[in-house]
């Protein structure tokens, strides 16, 4: 999976997550609504998508 990226955007506000939830997304990179971030396309951080997929966008990147 070296060399791809995924483009992950906050979609939804973070009010209403739990404490982990919401510091899952933090430790993306997301602070603010449709705010993006780029990261590699890893194990650890598609875990941390799979944690909170409904309050995030991924797509891919090449």
């Amino acid at each position: 999976m070296s060399g791809k990226t995924l483009k992950v955007t906050l979609t939804k506000s973070l009010i209403g997550l739990s404490p982990k939830q919401e510091a899952t997304v933090r430790a993306l990179g997301l602070r603010k609504v449709r705010q993006t971030v780029t990261h590699e396309d890893t194990a650890t951080v598609r875990g941390m998508i799979a944690k909170v997929p409904h309050v995030l966008q991924v797509s891919h990147e090449t």
